[in-house]
């Protein structure tokens, strides 16, 4: 490949590399939002090009001290920067007395003993996650501040030992062996570290040498699997240094060594160039093939090269746009690392990765998440034209045509004009098949209990043993109350009760039938909307019945639908992770197929924004699809964003912070796309994306605000600040607003009764709820 490389045309290099980087990353160029902190600027190395070493100087502190090294990081945090990135002199104790006494001062021996404080420092007091690049390490140095930042890094600059030779400009710097660097970067392999390293060009080397050095880090990382980035810098000479006057190296040296860095190294090693290095060519980097623009900071300097100001993140933006890319923050650990953050960073590194990254692992895009009530400002698309893979899966789906998984992804990962082209067409086709009339439901939940002695890992709902911790105490209903709830709703409008809770140890599939016939008998008209999969499975296993059997019984106590609740995802490798001792995906489809086969109408949902991907997103959107072809039976599409705040995963650090606000409206549009034309109704959670997202969810697929509710548990008891009640007065207000037309239905999508819905206006207060306690201490406890 060498050979071919250097021969090549430089026009031909770059068209292959740029289409091996589109093929790897699509449109997407990254760039990590950083805060600089040049922990030391002493150095006991003395490279010829270097300004960034400086020598001690009187009344110059060696090393910068914790309140300036916080200060510099909390403006980071203020800027929404994710990464603090430690630059600093190798080893200067080694060299220096001020470095020895200064260190000695603050309780250190070496200088890497200070920045793991420091990194510690910024991690607990600004959440900004540390990416460290102190020189050459040990391997025990390596660990320790493993610990303490997400990502590592030094630059191999090259692999030629004749730059360490006298005349070189690697002569007197010790650090700079390529043997020595080769070996640190081996070690962070072994210790499972993401890494960035690079080559710097122009300092003497020749082109087959920089071919030489590529290819010895492809080797390191094709044994490892962790170099994250390969930076292609470029040398620019400084005033004061033994190279002030040396040339360098021109646009076309640049933009070969660019794509011969892309064609070099394997897929997944992303190439940067950074961009304050070379303004004015961005559009020529990315076609060379880059797809990262490294750190920018719109905080500090760049203390390596002063005199090269970062770019403004909306100019690069921009420019990157003009080249048909779209701009995407990253973390210091790159998605593939940050999906397997257990492997590659330490706990609570990982934990705080897992909570700053999307479904895709790029940086969260603002501070949203499901249960907020403060909805970030929409920003308008910086592209002209539509990733063609996004226009024909758009295309495809409104003709009513199922899409292949890949196809559904796609649709997921659009961004900026992609997203507002899935959005627009989500939208018109809701017009199509429902017109402007927005539905909602007057009805109440009633979670009867709250004791489940299933243990799934994202419910802050349920109590018992392993779940004393969470907000509230354990309830068992009467059956008394239960009714009285029943009945004051249907005084207040109400045709639908909605009836889940927990798997209680104590409760049998007659308990569940108990609650369907009392019901019936106080109030013969009112729909029952009850149990869930999981529900119907256990209570059928506890009175020896088949599903068939257990659900006629239901049918015939009174059940009118079930809720399609317990799906989560229809993925069992989510499913084991979030809910392993639930029931499987087979085993709902197999409930609600059962159910749809007796004449009993279901809902559907998923529970996303936690430990899974869109991929399996796009499983579970087919899943309902298939069923629903088979069946007909399910009258809605509910997706619910699941809720963190309080959720058990999440406080032990497991999951995401539920999906962003990009990613629960593109849930609903792709639903509406990829369910068509066999789903028609399209379901928002006011309770958990609020009034003001779920008026975003109208305008971008959805028909439906679901039901007024009267009480809510489950969302609540998560986190979320929405309220337990959205009475037809607000739901009518809210669809007017965004210029539709309100309409009262029942559970089964018919228009409601006139006296239900005059009974629904002007509704007198609940009265309070009676949450009565267990009756006696149960086994699970």
């Amino acid at each position: 490949m060498i050979h071919d490389i250097e021969s090549a045309p430089l026009s031909e290099l770059m068209t292959r590399a740029a289409a091996k980087r589109d093929a790897a990353h699509g449109r997407l160029v990254s760039y990590s939002r950083k805060v600089f902190i040049p922990l030391t600027k002493l150095c006991r190395d003395v490279c010829h090009y270097c300004t960034f070493a400086e020598r001690p100087r009187t009344g110059r502190p060696a090393y910068l001290s914790s309140e300036a090294v916080l200060a510099i990081a909390q403006a980071g945090a203020a800027a929404s920067c994710t990464e603090a990135l430690f630059t600093l002199g190798d080893k200067p104790e080694l060299r220096y007395r001020a470095a020895r006494e200064a260190l000695a001062a603050k309780g250190h021996e070496t200088t890497v003993q200070y920045l793991r404080e420091m990194c510690a420092l910024v991690l607990k007091e600004t959440g900004l996650l540390p990416h460290i690049n102190p020189g050459i390490m040990t391997r025990s140095e390596i660990a320790s501040l493993r610990d303490v930042s997400a990502s590592m890094g030094i630059m191999l600059e090259s692999s030629s030992d004749r730059l360490c030779e006298p005349g070189g400009v690697h002569y007197g710097s010790p650090d700079k062996a390529p043997a020595v660097r080769l070996e640190m970067m081996q070690i962070a392999g072994q210790l499972a570290v993401p890494f960035t390293t690079g080559i710097l060009i122009g300092i003497g080397e020749t082109r087959t040498e920089r071919l030489d050095s590529l290819h010895a880090i492809r080797a390191l990382h094709e044994q490892y699997g962790h170099i994250q980035e390969v930076i292609v810098q470029n040398f620019r000479a400084k005033p004061n240094t033994k190279r002030a006057t040396a040339a360098e190296p021109d646009l076309g040296d640049l933009l070969w060594t660019v794509a011969a860095a892309r064609l070099i190294l394997p897929d997944d090693v992303h190439v940067q160039a950074p961009p304050n290095l070379s303004p004015g060519v961005y559009e020529q980097l990315i076609c060379a093939g880059i797809d990262d623009w490294g750190g920018v900071s719109p905080v500090t300097p760049d203390h390596v090269n002063p005199e090269a100001p970062w770019p403004q993140i909306e100019a690069l933006a921009q420019r990157t746009a003009a080249m048909g890319k779209v701009l995407v923050q990253r973390l210091p650990v790159y998605p593939s690392y940050g999906f397997a953050a257990d492997r590659w960073c330490a706990p609570d590194i990982a934990t705080r990765v897992r909570r700053a990254i999307d479904a895709e692992g790029w940086a969260r895009e603002d501070g949203w998440a499901p249960g907020l009530t403060v909805l970030p400002k929409q920003r308008a698309p910086r592209l002209d034209r539509v990733d063609p893979a996004v226009s024909d899966a758009v295309s495809k789906a409104v003709t009513g045509n199922r899409l292949d998984e890949q196809e559904i992804v796609r649709l997921f990962a659009a961004r900026d004009a992609g997203y507002e082209h899935v959005i627009i067409a989500a939208d018109a086709l809701r017009q199509s098949v429902s017109g402007d009339v927005v539905r909602y439901v007057v009805n109440r939940n009633i979670n009867y209990t709250n004791i489940c002695y299933f243990r799934c890992r994202f419910c802050a709902f349920s109590k018992g043993k392993t779940h004393e911790d969470l907000r509230g105490t354990p309830y068992d209903l009467a059956l008394d109350e239960v009714v009285r709830r029943s009945q004051e709703a249907w005084e207040r409008g109400a045709t639908e009760v909605c009836l889940q809770g927990g798997i209680h140890p104590d409760y049998t599939g007659a308990t569940y039938l108990g609650i369907c016939r009392a019901i019936k008998r106080a109030l013969p008209e009112m729909h029952i909307h009850a149990f869930s999969p999981l529900e119907v499975t256990q209570g059928a296993a506890t009175l020896g019945l088949s599903l068939r059997d257990f659900l006629t019984q239901l049918k015939d106590a009174g059940l009118g639908t079930l809720p399609g609740t317990a799906a989560e995802i229809l993925d069992d490798e989510v499913r084991a992770v979030i809910c392993p001792d639930k029931v499987n995906t087979q085993q709902w489809l197999d409930v609600v197929r059962t159910a749809h086969e007796l004449g009993l109408r279901t809902t559907s949902t998923i529970m996303y924004g936690h430990v899974e991907r869109p991929i399996s997103w796009a499983r579970h959107l087919l899943r309902l699809r298939d069923l629903q072809a088979e069946t007909g039976g399910i009258t809605e599409f509910v997706p619910l964003p699941f809720v963190h705040m309080e959720a058990p995963m999440y406080l032990r650090g497991q999951a995401r912070k539920g999906p962003t606000l990009r990613e629960a409206v593109l849930m609903h549009a792709v639903a509406r796309l990829a369910l068509h034309p066999l789903i028609t109704n399209i379901q928002t959670s006011w309770v958990k994306m609020g009034p003001d997202g779920a008026a975003l969810c109208l305008n971008a697929g959805a028909n439906d605000l679901g039901g007024t509710l009267m009480n809510e548990s489950i969302s609540r008891a998560a986190g979320t600040q929405h309220g337990q009640e959205f009475p037809p007065e607000s739901m009518e207000s809210l669809i007017r607003s965004i210029g539709r037309v309100p309409l009262q239905r029942d559970t089964l999508y018919r228009p409601a009764a006139q006296e239900r819905r005059v009974a629904s206006f002007g509704a007198p207060e609940l009265a309070p709820v009676i949450q009565t306690p267990p009756r006696k201490v149960l086994a699970a406890e």
